[in-house]
């Protein structure tokens, strides 16, 4: 997270008092809240009873399903930190979190007094910045400079993305590393983080299910993917004894094919790969026999 300016730290230590939280559990739930574009949180602190997710005129779940007590205390902290965090200029998108905002109003009830109203409108109208300002050449988002702002944004298993609708760019921080992504021609609608495969993430488009890892990497880290290896010498002509196969030569091949589609059955048994995925790729290869 940015740096909290004096006023902004002000801010979250007052709202942590009222609330009866920590500081440090009020700034992950505002780092949260602004991963969710202000609509909507995923969150993971001992004093919200562990994980849980917040959706704006939504639901409040938590680990500690029957305490709703706790719902009701995190429904209004997050929708508080959305409100402030809306006051703040280009800290949110124009997108939605994923494709499960909620009519993009903020509903919630704050059910509290006189102070609590007066308490947004000053933070509202102060122009006090809850962010020290961003050094001189430095870029203010994670995803770096040149793409704008995301059509989405969200954040899932402690790894948070930005798509990028009009540059078809997808943006992924993994533990501090940062990976744009070309999207080509998917139009894309939604996330998934499969658990049982190292935490790969996936999304849908017009073309169903797609691993990231399928995509091409345009920079990591904001650097450039080093070319291949094999591009740097190019590849040594065959001896002129190897220009006759082996009579069996067509039999292997055909068994290196029957292979590979026995791979790309177990990619689909394990949903890396859908059934239309599966089906063109056994017609082409069997089109090679």
């Amino acid at each position: 997270m940015r740096q909290l300016s004096p006023a902004g730290q002000q801010i979250i230590d007052d709202i942590a008092k009222r609330y009866g939280y920590s500081t440090g559990a009020v700034l992950g739930m505002l780092q949260a809240v602004i991963n969710g574009n202000g609509r909507m949180a995923q969150f993971n602190h001992p004093e919200f009873s562990g994980s849980g997710q917040w959706m704006s005129g939504g639901m409040t779940m938590v680990s500690d399903m029957f305490n709703n007590t706790l719902k009701a205390s995190i429904d209004k902290l997050c929708a508080e930190l959305a409100q402030l965090v809306a006051t703040q200029p280009d800290l949110l998108g124009s997108g939605s979190f994923q494709s499960q905002q909620q009519g993009g109003q903020q509903q919630a009830s704050h059910g509290g007094g006189r102070d609590d109203v007066a308490w947004h409108q000053a933070a509202a109208g102060s122009g006090a910045s809850l962010f020290v300002a961003p050094a001189p050449g430095s870029a203010a988002d994670w995803w770096g400079p040149g793409l704008g702002r995301p059509d989405s944004t969200g954040a899932q298993n402690g790894v948070r993305y930005a798509y990028f609708a009009q540059a078809r760019r997808l943006a992924i921080d993994v533990n501090g590393k940062v990976t744009v992504y070309d999207t080509r021609d998917h139009r894309i609608g939604g996330f998934s983080q499969q658990q049982s495969h190292g935490g790969s993430l996936g999304f849908t488009s017009q073309h169903g299910l797609i691993d990231v890892a399928r995509l091409p990497v345009v920079s990591a880290d904001g650097a450039a993917p080093a070319a291949p290896s094999s591009q740097a010498a190019p590849a040594a002509s065959p001896p002129p004894a190897a220009a006759a196969q082996p009579a069996n030569a067509g039999n292997a091949a055909g068994m290196d094919i029957f292979a590979m589609i026995d791979r790309l059955a177990e990619l689909r048994s394990r949903n890396i790969l859908t059934e239309a995925e599966f089906n063109a790729k056994k017609t082409e290869l069997l089109a090679r026999l």
